[in-house]
């Protein structure tokens, strides 16, 4: 059971990362189109709070290597998203993070595939 929970975490964590990294990336994209669009940091916030959740639930079990990845990659993460809330001020550092959060929960789930097999 806790296998299978963990893989469950690694999954959430990638899809919610990668989520995350197409809106940054995309959204600055569309706010030039005539659509009445405007960014709003809460969803970076809540895209940043799925991950943290997800990386506590992983970081222990998972290697040295991958906690490392995950919890620096997590804190480019909010230290970019709460310069955003609080001072209005946009660091690139959030597209590091999410590249982060991606590679370390592929290495995170293919340890475990690993092992199970």
């Amino acid at each position: 059971m806790k296998k299978i929970t963990t893989s469950f975490y690694d999954i959430l964590g990638i899809s919610s990362a990668t989520i995350c990294l197409v809106h940054c990336l995309i959204f600055p994209l569309l706010t030039i189109l005539p659509l009445g669009l405007s960014h709003n940091p809460i969803i970076d916030l809540l895209f940043a709070s799925i991950g943290l959740f997800a990386i506590l639930k992983i970081i222990k079990k998972s290697s040295l290597l991958v906690s490392s990845i995950l919890i620096v990659s997590m804190a480019l993460i909010w230290m970019s998203v709460l310069s955003e809330i609080l001072f209005d001020i946009h660091l690139d550092l959030i597209y590091f993070g999410g590249i982060g959060m991606i590679i370390g929960h592929l290495i995170n789930y293919k340890l475990h595939k690993k092992q199970n097999h």
